[in-house]
């Protein structure tokens, strides 16, 4: 079975802007930062598949619930459609460590781990896109390359991945 390079995005700060919002959970606050669409193009054009890895800790905050989450997700699975691209999948944390420690949240590696089984990925061409240090840290312990972006800011500048 041939492996699937794997493009892991972090999902606020990178595919979504979240200056205004730091909690993106209606679709009204969706607004996707410069250059997504035309970057990952290009790593679609490679073979690579797009997956999500995400921190939502308002959701064991009671701020918004999973089905909230879940109705970003498929919008943007959509808006990635719309592009031509795929959203492959979306893994994402539900808790917050003031509710105790969990093994998936970012930068624990377990959401990683789980999607590179899952998926069946080539460890050595796939990669992370991320804006913090947990983000990177998670990659890193999953085994895979990361590169950090900074926050909101526009896909296309830059050039290391």
């Amino acid at each position: 079975m041939e492996k699937n390079k794997i493009l892991f995005l972090d999902r606020d700060g990178v595919i979504l802007n979240n200056e205004k919002h730091y909690y993106i959970y209606r679709k009204s606050d969706m607004h996707y930062n410069l250059g997504v669409f035309e970057k990952l193009g290009h790593y679609a054009k490679m073979g690579y598949i797009f997956i999500l890895i995400s921190n939502q800790s308002g959701i064991s905050k009671g701020i918004y619930s999973t089905v909230d989450t879940e109705s970003i997700h498929q919008k943007i699975k959509t808006d990635f459609e719309i592009h031509g691209l795929m959203l492959a999948d979306d893994f994402y944390c539900p808790h917050h460590p003031q509710n105790g420690h969990c093994f998936c949240r970012k930068p624990g590696s377990l959401l990683i781990e789980k999607a590179l089984a899952k998926w069946n990925a080539d460890l050595a061409q796939s990669f992370m896109v991320g804006d913090s240090e947990g983000d990177i840290e998670a990659a890193t312990r999953a085994g895979i390359k990361a590169y950090k972006i900074e926050p909101n800011s526009n896909l296309m500048l830059y050039t290391a991945w």
